[in-house]
């Protein structure tokens, strides 16, 4: 691993990026022409002292995931992208999907537009690759997973906690629209091992989604209505809007809500509380702590 000049790439990139490029405020106190390493940090999921070390020369190597979210933070195209993997002594870059897939450039271009409704950009087995501060907060962030668990749609029907973002009443119609779903993908797909090998697993770990799997119900989720449980403003109803990348392997998902409806002033105070924990904790509400 070049520890120097991947530590030179990496300022190299950071100083070419304006804050307003990544949706964040410039303010007038800013001394560098680029984001701050926290910032980087930030965007990328990381520790900001993990990130200061890699700038310095320090440090361990980087994993493939964490280069790919610095790839997607730092907004690299693709042979920036190889070439950072290179440096970090990774030979092989991530696959054109998965979790860990290059987020491809238009889509990142629209998601970095959108800072006033919850975006996100996800794969076609519904794994997240980026999302924007008003998706975190609406949804929250997937789980640190590799492998079939790292899509919501697996975990849908294997994690009874991931059902917990929608109302109970709503399950079932979500069930057969993910599977619906699945069912294109796979098509679109052909013989491909890593959607066989998910459907396979599922068959076998659900009675729902073999059934469900089995009537060959087929259809993209391109719009949808959604009812979203939030721990702080509870049930918020939304339109949610998908924008398919040139070969279907990416989405772009948005979230909106008519002006003058609930779920319009639901978006606005999410803007406003952000990611806080707003609800009381054990001493506010006069009981003990665990």
């Amino acid at each position: 691993m070049n520890h120097s000049e991947l530590a030179a790439f990496l300022k190299s990139r950071r100083a070419r990026i304006r804050p307003s490029d990544v949706g964040l405020p410039t303010g007038p106190r800013r001394r560098v022409p680029g984001l701050r390493r926290e910032e980087v940090a930030q965007l990328a999921g990381l520790s900001a002292d993990y990130y200061t070390e890699l700038e310095r020369g320090r440090g361990t190597q980087p994993s493939a995931q964490v280069l790919a979210a610095l790839a997607r933070a730092l907004r690299l195209n693709g042979d920036e992208r190889d070439h950072l993997f290179h440096l970090a002594d990774r030979m092989v870059p991530p696959a054109a999907h998965g979790p860990a897939a290059h987020v491809q450039p238009g889509l990142l271009g629209l998601l970095d537009q959108l800072t006033t409704t919850p975006a996100q950009v996800i794969t076609d087995l519904h794994e997240t690759l980026v999302q924007n501060p008003l998706a975190v907060a609406l949804v929250g962030r997937p789980p640190a997973a590799r492998g079939p668990a790292a899509s919501f749609v697996y975990r849908w029907f294997t994690d009874p906690d991931a059902r917990t973002l929608y109302p109970a009443e709503d399950h079932p119609y979500h069930s057969r629209v993910f599977v619906a779903d699945l069912q294109a993908v796979a098509a679109r797909r052909g013989h491909d091992t890593e959607v066989t090998q998910m459907v396979a697993a599922l068959r076998r770990r659900n009675q729902e989604f073999a059934g469900l799997w089995d009537t060959h119900d087929v259809a993209l989720r391109r719009t949808d209505h959604k009812r979203i449980v939030h721990a702080t403003l509870g049930v918020i109803e939304l339109d949610c809007h998908s924008l398919f990348s040139e070969d279907g392997r990416q989405r772009l998902l948005w979230f909106s809500a008519p002006p003058g409806t609930e779920g319009a002033a639901q978006l606005q105070l999410l803007s406003v509380i952000g990611t806080q924990d707003m609800t009381p904790s054990a001493n506010e509400l006069g009981r003990p702590q665990a």
